[in-house]
């Protein structure tokens, strides 16, 4: 396994449109054991793809700490969104800045695990926030484009 950098906004590959994939490949696993791995490094809930300069969609998300294993989605797709939640998001792509987004409160998500099978994920709240900001990253968006305020710096924590 290996740390891959992260594309920071600007990047053009973040605004590009990702691929399907097609079949399970040892460079792939590669890739998502490689995309955990940055995530746990940069403290992320999330990563996507094309935010380590990749344009698969494939994206990994983990947001208990506590959890055992992470959540694998390869090829996802959101199948119902319900309810609401207006809160602070932010991105390892857009390091040093928070945007107040408003997003699905319940999400579902039809997609593939590392082993191509197909899953089904639910969430509410933080999880359900986490799958529509990295499944927006696959089609080329940043939360920066749906933010009510524009963004802010973090404050730093003294």
């Amino acid at each position: 396994m290996a740390l891959r950098t992260i594309r920071v906004m600007g990047d053009e590959i973040l605004t590009k449109q990702c691929r399907p994939v097609k079949e399970m490949t040892p460079r792939i696993k590669t890739l998502i054991e490689d995309m955990l791995e940055t995530m746990y490094d940069a403290e992320g809930v999330g990563l996507a793809a094309p935010q380590v300069g990749i344009l698969k969609q494939i994206c990994v998300i983990d947001v208990t700490p506590e959890c055992d294993h992470p959540i694998v989605l390869v090829n996802p797709e959101i199948i119902e969104l319900s309810g609401e939640q207006i809160g602070q998001e932010g991105c390892l792509s857009v390091p040093g800045k928070v945007g107040i987004v408003k997003r699905a409160n319940y999400a579902k998500v039809k997609a593939l695990d590392e082993n191509m099978n197909e899953i089904i994920v639910e969430g509410e709240e933080l999880l359900a926030r986490a799958l529509q900001h990295e499944i927006d990253h696959l089609s080329g968006t940043l939360y920066v484009s749906k933010t009510e305020n524009g963004i802010q710096d973090v404050e730093p924590i003294e």
